[in-house]
């Protein structure tokens, strides 16, 4: 005799599991909604980063699982991955980075279009990690300027995705004008760049 199968057991909603995006602040009347310029292009900024990988290590395995259907970056808004710098706004420098690729690194940068964004993944990309050597830069926050660093050896796809939504939130509130500011324009100098 076969057993009956049951399906929904627990008789979840759907709209349980749905997170919203939360609307920016703003003044609501009968039939309108408005807010600040830089408020909704924040929003729209923050929902489709476009990542570039630049994966040398074992950070790269980790960024790829992340990329899997179990973690799922897609749904943070960075489904596209590019591997073209003009078409992305977030570089993500994943593993050891020899001094010879500073130069690369850095010019993968400038060829990104403003605004953009850079995270160090992993030990290696953040501090050198244990290669202390006279070959191994030690940090990439040496020739471009970092936003956020993710820790670990290799970290876990967990911890990169904590790092996307960092980023996220950095993104989400960064005012328009920053970039046009005398402390974003020192921070560029300080690294040679116009």
């Amino acid at each position: 005799m076969a057993r009956p199968v049951s399906y929904n057991i627990y008789h979840k909603r759907l709209e349980d599991d749905i997170s919203i995006a939360e609307m920016p602040d703003g003044n609501m009347g009968e039939g309108f909604f408005a807010t600040k310029l830089s408020s909704v292009i924040g929003l729209a900024r923050k929902n489709s980063i476009w990542p570039l990988p630049f994966a040398t290590s074992c950070c790269g395995i980790e960024f790829m699982a992340v990329m899997g259907a179990h973690y799922d970056l897609g749904r943070f808004g960075a489904e596209r991955v590019g591997f073209s710098p003009r078409q992305c706004d977030l570089l993500m420098v994943m593993g050891t980075i020899a001094k010879k690729m500073g130069p690369v690194v850095k010019q993968v940068y400038l060829q990104m279009a403003e605004p953009r964004w850079v995270i160090a993944v992993g030990a290696c990309a953040s501090s050198g990690g244990i290669f202390d050597t006279y070959s191994v830069l030690q940090g990439i926050d040496q020739v471009v300027p970092v936003d956020v660093y993710v820790p670990g050896c290799p970290p876990r796809p967990e911890a990169i995705l904590d790092g996307v939504i960092r980023i996220q939130d950095l993104v989400g509130k960064e005012s328009l004008r920053r970039r046009n500011g005398e402390q974003y324009k020192a921070l560029m100098d300080s690294y040679g760049i116009q």
